[in-house]
């Protein structure tokens, strides 16, 4: 809309992660550069951390355009994938033939495929985004990817990309040995002052403006500020700055402009809303103050200056009060009223306890800069290398793939006897609270599973939590506009203790009629980036 008025050739801040407009400052760069080493040096798992709408997504994106073409690229941006279906999820990339839907038999092909790759010089990596949101149980199946290599060198390099959160999981008993095997991690940070303004800059000009700063110096303050130096929240409110200032017939972005847009963000409002009540607490807090620091007064002079008694009437003496000094956890800066004094009787509710969020002790990414490089070249295996590797490599190829089988049977051994020790026999599936459409067709979906064929394949695509049936039913009643309501199938899955619901569609005989249908998916059926698998896989998880 605004387009012409300013000169752009496109919206300089879309949303979406558009790779021409990845601004290399404020250590964005230098991180691009320390993961295309990391991955080229068979550096193990790497790690890469952020607040949401901090540019996780656009460095994957970028990373992924920048890897040299001997490198095989795996990008797994669904979070919902089960220990099993996140090695299906692999091979599916690859093009490996899936004979079988047994996991152990899977991660065998799985690696002769890798070996294969190897011999040629070529790489695989696998790109996992929003890893935070990640059952424990796949992220204990990522580590077990990682076991496969040689005696030399990594078969499968993994960067997982995710939220702070992730950085908790990992930190638990469950994900210890995961842990273990990152060798880096990264941290984006929000963007400051003087990075605001250059990213700016740097978007304004990669859109095609030539002229001068269009934002002003107070504006771009106002935007740091308010967007705490979130690029996702940075690109809001200036695209919403931009378009007031083509309302208003103006080429110059000011504070006024930019009130206009924080008014108009749904995100400044929810931070807005707390300091009414801050205030009133504060106020609160200082009234008791003074009156505790009154009747201290009071109550703690000597006798000779204290009020006569016998003038007092008779009556029982007010209880001394008693100071109470805050616990040793929950002592803050911000909130002085917590160390105040307090009677032992107040007849009023006191409020409830300020609590602060718990600092995370993670690793930031190194402030020194690494100067930008165009795609690094891993260079194949010389004649000569390839020589050795298929002469005197392959006993160390060999004997490392029997170590990593060995260890996946083991481990899937004792997966198997855990299971069945510990696990509760198979419940019936747990059906939605509500929406009429999806208990509809989750009743459905329970008579078709016992009939179909377990080696037929089905297409996910759509996934919700117990609490957000309601997206569900909206997606559904959505979906049946474009293909018949009997080609929908809604089953139940529980990981960590948490109720899903998938929503699966079609049935086909094979992998290849399943590709193909997927290939030709309408474009609203692919907001949940939709994969096959097999009816049998969901039967199991819908028992689970």
């Amino acid at each position: 809309m605004y387009l012409d008025h300013f000169g752009l050739n496109e919206p300089p801040f879309r949303i979406t992660p558009h790779t021409d407009f990845f601004f290399g400052g404020a250590n964005r760069g230098a991180t691009l550069d320390a993961l295309l080493y990391a991955i080229g040096h068979d550096e193990g798992i790497v790690k890469v951390t952020g607040e949401v709408g901090s540019g996780k997504t656009m460095l994957c994106r970028v990373l992924m355009e920048r890897l040299p073409e001997n490198v095989e690229t795996i990008y797994l941006a669904n979070p919902s994938l089960s220990n099993d279906e996140i090695l299906f999820a692999v091979a599916d990339e690859l093009k490996i033939e899936l004979a079988n839907d047994r996991p152990s038999r899977l991660m065998r092909a799985l690696l002769d495929h890798l070996i294969a790759l190897y011999a040629e010089g070529r790489r695989v990596v696998v790109l996992i985004d929003e890893a935070h949101a990640m059952p424990r149980e796949t992220l204990e199946e990522i580590r077990l990817l990682s076991n496969l290599e040689t005696n030399r060198h990594k078969l499968l390099q993994i960067v997982l990309f995710g939220q702070p959160e992730l950085d908790e999981h990992l930190n638990t008993a469950q994900l210890r040995q995961l842990m273990d095997r990152i060798t880096h991690t990264f941290r984006l940070e929000p963007l400051a002052g003087n990075d605001v303004e250059r990213y700016i800059d740097f978007r304004m000009r990669a859109a095609g403006y030539r002229g001068p700063s269009v934002f002003s110096a107070k504006a771009i303050r106002l935007i740091a500020e308010a967007s705490g130096g979130l690029t996702r929240r940075v690109n809001i409110l200036a695209d919403k700055s931009l378009l007031a200032a083509f309302a208003a017939n103006v080429h110059a972005v000011t504070v006024k402009e930019v009130r206009r847009a924080i008014r108009d963000s749904e995100f400044y409002r929810a931070r807005k809303n707390w300091r009414p009540f801050a205030l009133a607490a504060a106020g609160v807090a200082g009234g008791l103050l003074i009156g505790l620091n009154l009747d201290l007064l009071v109550h703690d002079r000597p006798d000779s200056v204290r009020p006569s008694e016998s003038a007092a009437p008779a009556g029982p003496r007010p209880a001394k009060p008693m100071r109470v000094a805050p616990a040793p956890g929950n002592k803050t800066t911000s909130e002085p009223a917590a160390s105040l004094t307090a009677p032992l009787a107040v007849p009023a509710a006191a409020p409830a306890p300020a609590t602060r969020e718990p600092t995370r002790n993670t690793r930031v990414a190194p402030e020194k800069a690494v100067p930008e490089t165009p795609a690094a070249h891993f260079a194949p295996p010389t004649e000569r290398a390839a020589d050795e590797f298929s002469v005197t490599g392959q006993a160390s190829v060999l004997a490392a793939k029997r170590s990593v089988e060995s260890e996946n049977g083991a481990a899937e051994t004792e997966r198997s006897g855990e299971h069945a020790a510990k696990s509760p026999p198979p419940m019936a599936p747990q059906e939605p609270a509500q929406g009429k459409l999806v208990r509809e067709l989750f009743a459905a979906t329970q008579r078709w599973l016992e009939a179909a064929p377990q080696d037929n394949y089905s297409i996910q695509l759509f996934v919700a939590k117990h609490s957000d049936v309601a997206g569900l039913e909206n997606f559904l009643l959505s979906a049946i506009k474009k293909a018949p309501k009997e080609r929908f199938h809604i089953y139940s899955v529980k990981s960590d203790d948490v109720q899903w619901y998938r929503l699966a569609y079609g049935s086909y005989p094979n992998i290849e009629q399943a590709s193909a249908a997927l290939d030709k998916l309408p474009r609203e059926f692919l907001t949940g980036k939709p994969f096959h698998l097999t009816i049998g896989r969901m039967r199991s998880q819908n028992r689970q």
